[in-house]
């Protein structure tokens, strides 16, 4: 515990006063993350297609610094705008947790063209255009930072998921990509790959969908939020400088 607790110390240190960006920071795991990275000392950007006003105002309550912005990732000129907001705010990025993503399940031999679009334009193009935006200011911080939420689905599969399956493994390349793109600027690109984790998005499980999947899973619980934001706090700060490209898995075993 003294050790945990010291560990956390030295993130602290190392990420107070940056400026991070989180996207789809309006609930579940990118809710998360915001706060966790907040509580180090971060100037948090929070976003949400209607804003994350919960989530800035949780981290206001706890003295926080916090910017919330209403954006639309599937729009270039959103993320623009949001880059302009930021540099008219703190002049200054040196984080991007590119996270904001959706679900529209559903067999392939059924699935909607407009399903597979709206998932693959939200969870990877938004990415992309995140991560191009972002590129030239975290060129200028002294430790860039670049942090794609990819999943378990995307390198295991799944029944039922071909689109997010496929959104997220491109994550997974996207981010081997840029690390060798952006390494020489000292800019560090890295996924994580979160398991079952306890969200909206995991409520409407059945209690023997949840036991099925409990099953699968050497730790035998599912995540919390938390359990991510740990994970985002250690790539973000100064002590995994020399980590990128990599994809860490937070999901208790289960992609073993």
């Amino acid at each position: 515990m003294q050790a945990s607790r010291l560990l956390g110390e030295r993130f602290s240190m190392s990420l107070k006063e940056k400026v991070a960006v989180v996207t789809g920071s309006s609930r579940g795991i990118g809710r998360a993350i915001a706060e966790s990275l907040a509580k180090t000392g971060c100037k948090v950007v929070v976003t949400g297609t209607k804003g994350a006003g919960e989530t800035a105002s949780e981290i206001e309550s706890n003295g926080g610094t916090v910017l919330n912005l209403s954006v639309d990732v599937r729009s270039p000129e959103s993320i623009d705008q949001m880059m302009k907001s930021i540099h008219d705010q703190f002049g200054q990025l040196d984080i991007l947790v590119s996270n904001a993503g959706v679900t529209k399940d559903g067999l392939l031999m059924r699935m909607k063209e407009e399903d597979w679009d709206c998932v693959l334009e939200t969870n990877l193009k938004g990415a992309f255009y995140c991560c191009k935006a972002a590129c030239r200011p975290l060129m200028k911080s002294p430790a860039g930072r670049i942090i794609l939420i990819s999943s378990v689905i995307g390198l295991k599969g799944n029944p039922g998921q071909v689109n997010y399956a496929a959104s997220k493994a491109g994550l997974i390349g996207l981010t081997k990509t840029l690390a060798k793109e952006l390494g020489s600027r000292k800019v560090t690109v890295n996924a994580i790959a979160p398991g079952f984790i306890e969200t909206d998005m995991t409520k409407g499980l059945t209690e023997k969908m949840i036991d099925d999947v409990l099953s699968d899973i050497p730790l035998s619980r599912l995540g919390q939020g938390s359990d991510i934001a740990a994970a985002v706090e250690f790539l973000a700060s100064e002590e995994a400088g020399y980590i990128t490209g990599h994809v860490l898995n937070v999901d208790g075993g289960l992609a073993m």
